[in-house]
C-alpha cells in the first residue's frame, strides 16, 4: 500500500512538471519586446511539398535585440521562408536581400505589452487549472484505495502531500507568471 501511494504522489510531481514545462514554453512565444528565436518557432515552411519546420531548413539567429536573422541552407527557400513569415499573423514585415531574411522587431506599445501580459497570465491559469486538475485525480485515486483497505490516516497523509505539492506548484506558476511580466513590461 505505501508503495503505491508514493509512486502515485511521484507520478502526481511528474505530471505537474510537464505542466510547468508546458507553460515555460508557452511564455517563450510571447515577445517581451527583444528579438529571439523562439518567436518564430510555430512556423512552417513549404519545403518540396512538405510542411517543415522553420529551424529544420534555415539558421535563425539574433545579432541584436531588434534584429532576427533568417538564414535558409538553400538559396531557393528565401521566398516560401518570408511567405511562411507573413502568412503566421506575427506582426512581422520580413525584408529579403537575396541571401537571407531579416525581421526588425518593432518596439511594442503599452497596449500591445498589456496585451501580452493578458496573454501571459491566461497561460499562467492554463497551468493552474491543469495542476488542480491532477490533484482532484490524485485524491479520487486516494479515495478508492481507502475503500480497499487504505488505512483512513494514510489517506489523509497521501492527500495532505498532495495538497503541498500543488500549492508548491501553484507558486512556481505564478513566480514564472511574475518574471514573464516584469520582462514585458520593462522598456
Amino acid at each position: 500500500m505505501a508503495d503505491d501511494v508514493n509512486s502515485l504522489l511521484g507520478q502526481v510531481i511528474d505530471q505537474m512538471n510537464k505542466a510547468i514545462s508546458h507553460l515555460e514554453n508557452e511564455l517563450l512565444r510571447i515577445r517581451a519586446g527583444k528579438a529571439s528565436p523562439t518567436m518564430l518557432e510555430g512556423i512552417y515552411v513549404d519545403y518540396y511539398g512538405a510542411s517543415t519546420a522553420l529551424s529544420q531548413v534555415a539558421n535563425v539567429n539574433t545579432p541584436d535585440a531588434r534584429t532576427i536573422v533568417i538564414q535558409p541552407w538553400e538559396k531557393n527557400l528565401i521566398k516560401a521562408i518570408e511567405k511562411a513569415i507573413i502568412d503566421s499573423n506575427l506582426g512581422f514585415n520580413p525584408q529579403n536581400d537575396g541571401a537571407m531574411v531579416r525581421i526588425n522587431v518593432p518596439p511594442l506599445s503599452e497596449d500591445r505589452r498589456k496585451e501580452m501580459v493578458k496573454r501571459a497570465k491566461a497561460e499562467g491559469e492554463n497551468a493552474k487549472v491543469s495542476i488542480r486538475t491532477m490533484r482532484r485525480d490524485a485524491n479520487e485515486v486516494i479515495k478508492k484505495a481507502q475503500k480497499n483497505g487504505l488505512p483512513e490516516d494514510l489517506a489523509k497523509d497521501v492527500e495532505a502531500k498532495v495538497q503541498k505539492v500543488t500549492d508548491d506548484f501553484i507558486v512556481k506558476v505564478d513566480k514564472h507568471l511574475e518574471a514573464k511580466e516584469k520582462e514585458i513590461m520593462t522598456v
